[in-house]
């Protein structure tokens, strides 16, 4: 039983952007980009296995945005230029770009996330090594609803084929990953803190858009792929409303919680009148690095959260 846990991203280092900076400039070639990633995720590891996290990720350091780089290489979809970002975050938007369906949903063998787990259990167990790829309800809500002018593929259109690929697809995904060794692996999924604000299901509801419906639907596709589950690995999902530069998307809802670990201590114990301690661990609310950008926070502060987690969860599940 572990009783703490990280998000999975962290703030990218200094070489590590410069690196990334100079391959989108021409200056330096992917094989060295690559190099300089491998290099920065071994640091990184050390770090996180000082700490003694239950589960090490590579920090998501290859990655531009925590979910389009997995959504992009799946078959049947691509990544295109967009004139503007899906959502609107608060003063701050990332890079505009999008991904559209243009073929049949299905798994790719040669998805570069594969090989990406593969580096990361040659620096550690791979039962210790937890996988982050974005929800299945993103490679659905990204461009069949926010989209405003989405129309589907002959194969897609008047049913529900799209579910039952998109469930498949993460089917054969999960089950890859778990013959690479992996135990832990995270959805991540921000769908379900959009339906939760008032002014989005305003908007969707005049495109004509059922949110109902479409929930409904994601809610089958989870349970489909958790019914295929292997009995040995945890299936995480985090949930969230959105994180660019420590900005947000959508609103309402959660109370403002400060860092002070009395406090923190004060709401652990108040949410075990409803769940008992031993189903309760401790984590960051969200990643420090949702895009390569990162949040507003310096690397010591990122590590002093980490460690405040791990310090009240310690006192906490004694």
């Amino acid at each position: 039983m572990y009783c703490y846990d990280i998000v999975g991203s962290f703030l990218r280092p200094a070489e590590l952007k410069q690196a990334r900076a100079g391959f989108e400039n021409g200056e330096i070639n992917k094989d060295k980009l690559r190099k300089i990633e491998d290099k920065c995720i071994k640091e990184l590891v050390e770090k996180e296995k000082k700490l003694n996290l239950p589960f090490i990720t590579d920090g998501e350091f290859r990655r531009e945005y925590w979910h389009l780089d997995f959504l992009a290489d799946i078959g049947g979809v691509k990544k295109v230029i967009s004139r503007e970002w899906s959502v609107k975050f608060k003063d701050s938007s990332p890079k505009a770009n999008t991904i559209i369906i243009n073929g049949k949903i299905c798994f790719n063998k040669n998805h570069p996330f594969l090989q990406d787990f593969k580096f990361l259990t040659s620096l550690i167990e791979a039962k210790n090594a937890k996988m982050t790829i974005p929800s299945p309800s993103m490679l659905h809500l990204i461009p069949c609803v926010r989209a405003q002018n989405y129309t589907p593929i002959e194969i897609y259109k008047d049913n529900d084929e799209i579910y039952k690929d998109i469930a498949q697809t993460y089917i054969d995904f999960m089950n890859e990953f778990y013959k690479l060794g992996c135990r832990h692996l995270q959805l991540d999924d921000t769908s379900w803190g959009e339906f939760c604000d008032k002014e989005k299901r305003k908007s969707y509801t005049k495109r004509g858009i059922n949110l109902d419906l479409i929930q409904e639907k994601y809610v089958w596709v989870i349970n489909e792929i958790v019914k295929a589950k292997p009995k040995d690995l945890i299936l995480s999902m985090h949930i969230c409303r959105g994180n660019f530069r420590s900005t947000w998307f959508s609103s309402g809802g959660y109370e403002s919680v400060a860092e002070d670990k009395d406090l923190v201590k004060k709401r652990i114990f108040e949410a075990t009148k409803f769940i008992p301690l031993n189903q309760l661990l401790l984590s960051t609310q969200c990643g420090f690095s949702s895009t390569e950008e990162g949040n507003n926070l310096s690397i010591d502060e990122q590590w002093a959260k980490i460690n405040l987690v791990k310090e009240i969860a310690l006192e906490v599940w004694k």
